[in-house]
C-alpha cells in the first residue's frame, strides 16, 4: 500500500466521513460545496487491486450537505445508512451490486418535525449519530434548536433551545462511563454546553469564549470521556478542555498560523488528535506530556488559563496545496487519517 491515496473530485469538498462498517473497509463519503440547490455526495473506495480510491456511488443532494456520517456501528448485521444535514436530515440506504464495485444509493427517510410541510425550514448546521444508541440522532440548526430523534419512528424525541444563537455543532458522549444521555453543544454565543437527556431543564456551561467569539466544532474524545476539543470562529487554536474542570482550558494548541477549520481525536488513543487550518497544513498532536500536569494544576492557579498549550508542537506536519476544510480519522484502518482541501480527498498514513 501506498503512504498517501489522492481522489480528484469535480468540485469543492467540504462534508466528509470514513465508513466503519467492517465489510466495507476503506470507505468514505464526501459532499459537494456548489451555491445552488443541487450538489452531489460520492462514495468513495480503495480498489486493492489497482491500488487506487475509486468513486463506487454518486447521488444528489438538495443544498450543499453539512455533514455526513455513517451508521456508527462496525457490525455487518445493521443495514448500510448514510445520514446527512442540509435544509433537512435525511437517511440513505446503501445497496451493493453483486458481481461489481458499484453501489446504489436511494433515500430512505427525510427527518421533519413540521407536519404542516411549511415552505420554510431552518437549515441544520451539524449533526450527530449516537454510537452508544444508534436509533438516535441529534440535530443543531441556525434557529437556536437541538433535536433528538427516534431513527425507528422517524419522530423528534425532543426539541430544545440549546443556547442564545445558532447552534453550529453537536456531539454525543460515545463511552458507557459517561452513558448514552450526555451530548454536548456548541454555538454562536461562545459557549459550549452539556446536556442529559433525562433532566433538559438544565445545562451545565463547560466553557465560553473570552470574548464570546463564536465556537464553530467541537469533537469528543474516543478514548477519555472527560475530553473535548472545541474551536473558535476565525482563530488559530485548538482549546482542549476537561469536563471535570469547567471554564478552564486544559491546553491551547498554537501551531497554525491561520484559522482552525476541523480537528479530531485518535479513535485508538486518548492523547493524539489531528487538527487542519486555511494555512494549508494538517497537524498531528501528542498531548499526553501536559495532560496530567494540568489536570492536576487547572483547579489551583486560574492564571495560568490562558498560558496552558503555548509550549507544545505538533508531533506530525503535512502540507497541502490548498486550506483544508475537513479532517476525519478512520475507526477501521485508525493508522490513516482523510483530509479534504479543493477539489482533493487524501488520505494519509500517520
Amino acid at each position: 500500500m501506498k503512504d498517501i491515496y489522492s481522489y480528484q473530485s469535480d468540485w469543492m469538498i467540504y462534508a466528509m466521513s470514513w465508513s466503519v462498517r467492517k465489510d466495507q473497509p476503506f470507505r468514505l463519503g464526501i459532499g459537494s460545496f456548489i451555491e445552488e440547490y443541487c450538489n452531489k455526495i460520492e462514495i468513495i473506495q480503495l480498489n486493492e487491486n489497482k491500488d487506487q480510491l475509486e468513486k463506487v456511488a454518486s447521488f444528489e443532494h438538495p443544498y450543499p450537505p453539512t455533514k455526513i456520517q455513517f451508521h456508527p456501528s462496525a457490525s455487518t448485521n445493521n443495514p448500510d445508512l448514510i445520514a446527512t444535514s442540509g435544509d433537512y436530515l435525511r437517511l440513505w440506504q446503501i445497496n451493493n451490486q453483486q458481481g461489481n464495485n458499484n453501489q446504489q444509493v436511494s433515500k430512505r427517510f427525510t427527518f421533519n418535525i413540521d407536519n404542516n410541510n411549511s415552505e420554510y425550514c431552518a437549515p441544520l448546521t451539524s449533526f450527530d449519530w449516537c454510537e452508544m444508541d444508534p436509533n438516535i440522532i441529534g440535530t443543531c440548526s441556525i434557529d437556536t434548536t437541538c433535536t433528538i430523534w427516534d431513527i425507528p419512528t422517524g419522530k423528534a424525541k425532543t426539541q430544545l433551545i440549546a443556547h442564545d444563537k445558532e447552534v453550529y455543532d453537536i456531539a454525543f458522549a460515545n463511552k458507557l462511563s459517561i452513558g448514552n444521555n450526555i451530548f454536548c453543544t456548541v454555538g454562536a454565543d461562545g459557549s459550549l454546553r452539556m446536556f442529559d437527556l433525562r433532566s433538559l431543564e438544565h445545562s451545565t456551561i463547560l466553557y465560553e469564549t473570552n470574548d464570546l467569539s463564536p465556537l464553530l466544532r467541537l469533537n469528543w474524545n474516543k478514548q477519555d470521556p472527560n475530553l473535548l476539543a472545541t474551536i473558535a470562529m476565525d482563530n488559530s487554536k485548538i482549546i482542549i478542555l476537561d469536563i471535570r474542570v469547567p471554564s478552564l482550558p486544559l491546553l491551547e494548541l498554537s501551531s497554525h498560523h491561520l484559522p482552525v477549520n476541523g480537528v479530531c481525536w485518535a479513535p485508538h488513543s486518548s492523547c493524539h488528535l489531528c487538527s487542519v487550518s486555511d494555512d494549508c497544513q494538517a497537524l498531528i498532536w501528542d498531548i499526553s506530556n501536559k495532560r496530567t500536569t494540568n489536570t492536576s494544576n487547572a483547579g489551583n492557579n486560574n492564571n495560568n488559563a490562558t498560558a496552558v498549550g503555548t509550549t507544545i508542537d505538533p508531533i506530525l506536519e503535512y502540507h497541502a496545496g490548498y486550506e483544508i476544510n475537513q479532517v476525519s480519522w478512520s475507526n477501521l484502518q485508525v493508522d490513516w487519517v482523510a483530509i479534504g482541501f479543493h477539489h482533493t480527498l487524501q488520505v494519509l498514513k500517520v
